[in-house]
């Protein structure tokens, strides 16, 4: 992973919020938030929350004494996750850092994450923080996306900015948000970072948009391939349309659905 991948500024949030967010991460939200609120906990942290779509699942479900904190690494996200939640005393909005937790040992009895410890630098120090702050027996519950040839949108998107930009094609797709996809390689880093009881289950959705043209803007202005655009001098308005002439040609040019597939882990402290 670049530094350039935890990029999310500008108007990467409001996008991302606005057009990824319902094309690929509602239906995996609402999953991990049943979940973690199935195990009833009353110290929750969330890591690497992004614009809150978790946040604003969870939250209604937790106990009223239940405390929450959210944190992610880039402050314009959290801000905008922050404003997009109604009032709620029980949570507590942190900008942190997932590889240097600024928690006290065993602080939380259930630790979350939804498509975040792709971005970790170092998983195995990662987990080894998310244990540190969770309570023996505590809960860690967070999700991957599986490899991209799996989740069909993403593909498509790759697949046509490699015709746009032949000589130097924008990777950050499969390079972080679809490069840590390996259930082996997940379950030994959790084992070795001192977590047990792990188990892995990979949930295949579909994903849904009214126009070709919504899942270029989502994947092309929300998220960090807008800044490999912008690196590689492209006019990006012009860049959604090509991208979107692609999907269109493959899809349809009507409302369109595709597979997306993921990896939900859950791991005992």
């Amino acid at each position: 992973m670049l530094e350039a991948d935890k990029v999310f500024a500008g108007s990467v949030p409001e996008n991302y919020d606005r057009y990824m967010v319902p094309l690929i991460f509602d239906f995996y939200a609402n999953d991990i938030a049943q979940q973690a609120a199935s195990f009833s906990p009353k110290a929750v942290l969330e890591i690497a929350a992004g614009t809150g779509v978790v946040t604003r699942a969870l939250a209604p479900k937790l106990a009223a004494d239940a405390a929450y904190v959210v944190t992610d690494l880039n402050p314009a996200m959290l801000d905008y996750a922050a404003s997009r939640q109604p009032p709620d005393s029980r949570i507590q909005w942190k900008q942190a850092d997932a590889m240097a937790l600024p928690f006290d040992d065993a602080a939380f009895d259930l630790a979350c994450c939804q498509f975040g410890a792709m971005f970790f630098p170092d998983r195995t120090s990662g987990y080894r923080e998310v244990k540190r702050v969770l309570k023996p027996g505590g809960r860690f519950l967070f999700n991957v996306w599986d490899r991209i040839e799996e989740n069909v949108f993403a593909q498509d998107v790759l697949d046509a900015l490699g015709e746009i930009f032949p000589d130097d094609p924008p990777r950050f797709i499969t390079r972080t948000p679809h490069g840590y996809f390996d259930t082996g390689l997940i379950r030994s880093q959790l084992e070795e970072a001192g977590f047990s009881d792990v188990a892995i289950e990979t949930k295949a959705e579909q994903s849904r948009a009214p126009l070709a043209r919504i899942v270029a803007t989502a994947f092309c202005q929300g998220t960090p391939i807008r800044n490999e655009i912008e690196a590689r001098g492209g006019n990006l308005e012009a860049i959604t349309d090509r991208v979107a002439a692609t999907i269109a040609e493959r899809r349809g040019s009507g409302e369109i659905s595709a597979k997306m597939q993921a990896h939900v882990i859950k791991a005992n402290a």
